[in-house]
C-alpha cells in the first residue's frame, strides 16, 4: 500500500492512502503533538470531508484498538505457519547506540533482512514504525526474520 506523506509547512505532515474502494484516508500529525484523523476526496487529497482531532492519549488507545495488540499476537500464530520465520521483540537499552536515533539510521533490514513491524514504548504501541521513528531507552522493537537475521539485529540495537 502506497502511503503519501505531505509536509504542511509550519502545521506538521499529513500522511493518506487510498483505500480499496477508492477513498483517501489519514492523518495530520501536528508540530505540537496533536493528531487529526482525516478523510479526503480522492479527485482532490486536498479537500478534507471530514476529519476528528484526538489527543495524544486517544491517539494511543486508538492505534491499540486497530491492531497494535492483534499484530503481535497474528505475528506469533503466522511464525508457526511460515517455516524460518520468527517473530522477537528485543529491547532498546538506555545506553544502546540507538537510542535518541532514527529506525531508519540502523539500516536492520538492508543488514539483517530483518523488518520491524512495530515499538512498544511505556506500554502504547506503535505499529508499522518508519524510517524516521526515534527509538527511545526502553522501548521494545518487535521484528520478523530469520533466526539468524534476529540475532544480528539483536547484537546492531546492542552494540551499534
Amino acid at each position: 500500500m502506497d502511503v503519501t506523506v505531505t509536509p504542511l509547512p509550519g502545521l506538521g505532515t499529513q500522511q493518506d492512502f487510498t483505500t480499496h474502494v477508492g477513498n483517501r484516508v489519514g492523518a495530520i500529525t501536528y508540530r505540537d503533538g496533536r493528531l487529526e484523523l482525516i478523510a479526503s476526496e480522492q479527485e482532490d487529497p486536498d479537500k478534507v470531508v471530514a476529519s476528528v482531532e484526538l489527543t495524544t492519549a486517544e491517539t494511543s488507545t486508538l492505534a491499540n484498538l486497530l491492531g497494535a495488540p492483534q499484530l503481535v499476537s497474528q505475528l506469533s500464530e503466522q511464525q508457526r505457519e511460515v517455516s524460518g520465520i520468527t517473530t522477537w521483540q528485543l529491547p532498546i537499552a538506555s545506553g544502546s547506540p540507538y537510542a535518541g536515533r532514527q529506525l531508519g539510521e540502523t539500516e536492520l533490514r538492508t543488514r539483517t533482512s530483518v523488518s520491524v513491524v512495530a515499538v512498544a514504548r511505556e506500554g502504547t504501541a506503535h505499529p508499522s514504525p518508519r524510517p524516521d521513528f526515534v527509538f527511545a531507552g526502553g522501548d521494545l522493537v518487535v521484528v520478523v526474520g530469520t533466526v539468524d537475521g534476529l540475532r544480528a539485529a539483536n547484537e546492531i540495537l546492542e552494540k551499534g
